[in-house]
């Protein structure tokens, strides 16, 4: 029986994932296109090759502490949720534990909900309980949204191993700490890091809970937007969102390699 596909539908695959691709990342490449446009205005034809928007984004003091505070939640935050995803990915790998479906649903509910939507109800929660709206609230707003990733990560790559590899640690008289940290830490470490390269960057960019949940600190994707109404801002608020595209890009396929180096080693170790 011959099962090889027809050519023309792999053809069509290809095309279709070309012009896919092209559609969703054309526009984005323009960012550093015109970040090194020696014009204030975004148009063809081109007037020169500049580095003055980049220089202006680094004299820029409430940009930088726009980007000051995006890393410190960010950095946070990647810790805080990975922290909790590998807690709550033991919890669903190692342990039988009753009402472990309804648990890891309502774990996951960040992921369905619309971000406005949880944006709007943070809001209303921490205006009735009275709690004044700073960079506090937006990492926790961007905790309970990372937390289901890290989960996911971390809990594809617990369930890679096996498991009577720690309960052989148990059985030579380690006790459940030592047998985390020498067994188990080490073989999910390329998950760990993957999660917090991936929490980091979801934080980082994340728009829609930081405008609603910020205050006088902003955060960078904030002041960008904000940024936006004033052309003579315009083109270092370009030359800033071409260095986070290519910074954000760099730490996901970082993250991207670290996970599936992971999943190699295992393959090959036989774990």
């Amino acid at each position: 029986m011959n099962t090889h596909r027809p050519w023309w539908r792999l053809d069509g695959f290809y095309i279709y994932a070309i012009l896919y691709l092209t559609f969703i990342y054309l526009p984005v490449l323009f960012l550093p296109l015109f970040s090194f446009n020696d014009s204030k205005y975004i148009a063809f034809p081109l007037k020169g090759f500049t580095l003055k928007w980049y220089e202006a984004m680094i004299d820029n003091p409430p940009m930088l502490s726009a980007l000051m505070n995006s890393l410190k939640i960010g950095l946070v935050v990647a810790i805080l949720s990975t922290i909790f995803g590998l807690l709550a990915a033991k919890a669903v790998t190692r342990y039988r534990m009753p009402g472990r479906g309804p648990v890891v649903g309502f774990i996951m509910v960040p992921l369905v909900i619309p971000e406005i939507i949880l944006g709007i109800s943070l809001l209303i929660l921490l205006n009735l309980a009275d709690i004044p709206l700073s960079l506090w609230t937006i990492g926790f707003a961007h905790l309970l949204l990372c937390v289901p990733f890290s989960m996911l990560v971390l809990v594809s790559r617990m369930e890679g191993f096996d498991k009577s590899m720690e309960e052989a640690s148990l059985d030579l008289g380690e006790n459940a700490w030592m047998t985390f940290w020498r067994v188990t830490f080490p073989i999910v470490l390329p998950g760990i890091v993957a999660s917090l390269l991936l929490t980091f960057t979801i934080s980082f960019d994340e728009f829609v809970l930081a405008f609603f949940l910020s205050s006088i600190d902003q955060t960078l994707p904030v002041y960008i937007w904000s940024s936006l109404r004033f052309p003579s801002k315009l083109p270092s608020t370009l030359a800033l969102g071409a260095a986070i595209f290519m910074v954000s890009f760099i730490v996901v396929t970082f993250a991207e390699w670290i996970r599936r180096r992971g999943v190699r080693l295992d393959s090959t170790s036989g774990i």
